[in-house]
């Protein structure tokens, strides 16, 4: 009868201990993207940093198309990026204000990342999830402004991490300063009529 009753106890403490070393794995992953980049990261290097044997990792995730989702998904939930629902109806101001605090907060990650993606297959999955929540807060900004290509580019060239990577950190703008220009461009677009042929 008592060994019945530690059963369930000894499958759910293994069950607990396995989700650690998960998570322990998919941490050490997410350290070593951002400092060394997912090109340089080995699933070797990830064992030794999480403490644990290789096979571990690979009984974990068989492959890098699983480490590398399971990391992404880890990092974007201990930060979420904006959510495009939040932004109908702000402020451009306010819309590139957040976004512009999340570059800050996941710049060395994201600046890896956008390095290795060419060199890293595996990295497809969570590019492409990236790729559509960027559609996504574009068409939020796009709502109620006008159709017009070159506001539809200014904001997107405004929502664009190499912008505002060359603008805080080449050009030395405050974030302010650069939230402004880059309102300034995309009201500028709007302002912009083709001259009439002759």
């Amino acid at each position: 009868m008592a060994s019945e009753k530690k059963r369930p106890y000894n499958k759910r403490r293994r069950a607990e201990q396995e989700d650690e070393t998960r998570r322990r794995i998919t941490e050490a992953a997410m350290r070593l993207h951002g400092t060394v980049g997912p090109a340089r990261t080995t699933i070797k290097e990830v064992a030794a940093e999480a403490g644990v044997q290789r096979a571990t990792v690979y009984r974990h995730f068989p492959d890098l198309e699983s480490l590398f989702g399971a990391c992404s998904a880890h990092w974007v939930s201990l930060n979420p990026p904006p959510d495009p629902a939040a932004w109908e109806g702000d402020s451009l101001e306010a819309a590139l204000t957040e976004l512009y605090a999340w570059y800050e907060w996941g710049e060395a990650m994201l600046v890896n990342v956008r390095r290795d993606l060419p060199l890293v297959s595996a990295m497809a999955g969570p590019h492409a999830a990236f790729d559509a929540l960027f559609a996504a807060l574009h068409a939020a900004l796009m709502a109620g402004r006008p159709k017009r290509k070159r506001v539809a580019a200014a904001i997107g060239h405004a929502l664009e991490f190499e912008t505002w990577r060359s603008l805080r950190r080449g050009q030395g703008l405050s974030r302010r300063e650069t939230v402004e220009l880059m309102v300034a461009l995309v009201e500028a677009a709007g302002r912009i009529r083709r001259p009439a042929i002759r």
